[in-house]
């Protein structure tokens, strides 16, 4: 087994689909949002411009192959896919896993994480307040009908598992109507088609009762999760009572762009020794972060962004699985390719794969 092992996750949002170009005008792609983004403040780097792989379609095999080939040769383990289902079957955004799936190729690992909200305009930069597509849970029927959607991934010699269960992230525990319902349900499932179980993971920050709502383990939202812990020095909090700003609106000049982030205060908030030890978790990062391309001055901004203070947040999380047994030496990145939240491990024309080498290094020290 590596040192530990690394799961990014995956967006498959770079191809059209009808409801996009529905919804925001033909040919819509994670990509329109990505090109048309402006600089909010001095020497902020927008737009975003990859490099290596170019602004790529996922309906075409050779781009999945590249992804895959990239990651692994930096030791990444696997892409822990966004998987969209809305009940009653509906499903968006399928089409790129779909291939991978059935193909065979490429020869990298996957698990999948059900992104269970429902999508409305504003979050992307919508002046519109509408409710694009709804989550719902019609029931125990919808429930089985998604379990053996997804069941050839579980069977799927490169889907990633932990003692032999494989490995269903779910974004939004809180939005289910009962979580242990669904996850014995799936679990019974799951022993009566020849797995072990399932490992059931909550993508939640630290305060929630995974337990109790039958998950194996929860993994904390990244970067939001750091957000929240930092912690700020004695003159920003005197500057932000006196003038209702931040030092780094501030110092950057920009007083609507309220969520701005150093990258040296994400990485003093990785320091994750406060936590109970009982709590298990799956530590995750973010190599950076810009989400104005979607929401603008609504977005969060991770300034001063530097590839070894990546670094050192991997060692951070490392600190807190390092005891583990070694299947569960998990950490996750986010993200490998979400371009539009400026959150990627995909080459750029700024840095190149300079991320993509710390996750190298740290695997190798």
């Amino acid at each position: 087994m590596p040192k530990a092992r690394i799961i990014a996750y995956y967006l498959p949002q770079f191809h059209p689909i009808p409801e996009n170009d529905l919804w925001w005008g033909k040919g819509f792609t994670e990509w329109t949002n990505v090109s048309k983004a402006k600089p909010l403040f001095k020497n902020h780097q927008q737009p975003k411009t990859p490099a290596d792989l170019g602004f790529y379609d996922l309906r075409i095999p050779e781009v999945r192959e590249q992804q895959a080939e990239m990651a692994r040769s930096y030791g990444i383990e696997g892409f822990c896919y966004w998987h969209y289902w809305f009940g009653n079957g509906k499903r968006l955004l399928e089409k790129p896993f779909e291939d991978v799936l059935r193909s065979g190729k490429p020869d990298l690992g996957f698990s999948l994480a059900w992104a269970n909200v429902s999508w409305g305009g504003l979050p992307y930069g919508d002046k519109y307040k509408r409710l694009l597509i709804e989550q719902t849970y019609p029931g125990e029927e919808d429930f089985k009908k998604h379990f053996y959607e997804v069941l050839p991934a579980f069977l799927d010699k490169r889907y990633i598992k932990i003692h032999g269960k494989p490995i269903f992230t779910i974004y939004n525990p809180k939005g289910l109507p009962n979580p242990n319902k669904f996850i014995d349900l799936w679990n019974k499932l799951a022993q009566e088609n020849g797995l072990e179980g399932i490992h059931f993971i909550a993508y939640q920050h630290f305060d929630y009762p995974y337990k109790k709502f039958g998950f194996d383990s929860l993994t904390p939202p990244s970067p939001s999760h750091l957000f929240n812990r930092v912690k700020y020095n004695v003159l920003d909090r005197a500057v932000n009572k006196i003038t209702g700003y931040r030092l780094n609106q501030l110092k950057k000049g920009t007083l609507k762009l309220r969520n701005i982030y150093t990258h040296k205060q994400i990485l003093e908030a990785s320091d994750y020794s406060d936590l109970d030890e009982g709590l298990k978790f799956f530590p995750s990062c973010s190599p950076n972060w810009d989400h104005t391309p979607r929401s603008g001055s609504k977005g969060q901004v991770i300034i001063d962004q530097k590839p070894e203070y990546f670094y050192h947040n991997l060692e951070n999380c490392y600190k807190r699985i390092e005891n583990n047994d070694p299947e569960e030496k998990i950490i996750f990145v986010k993200a490998w390719n979400e371009w539009a939240e400026g959150n990627y491990l995909e080459p750029d024309l700024s840095s190149g794969t300079e991320n993509l080498k710390q996750i190298s290094n740290f695997l190798n020290k």
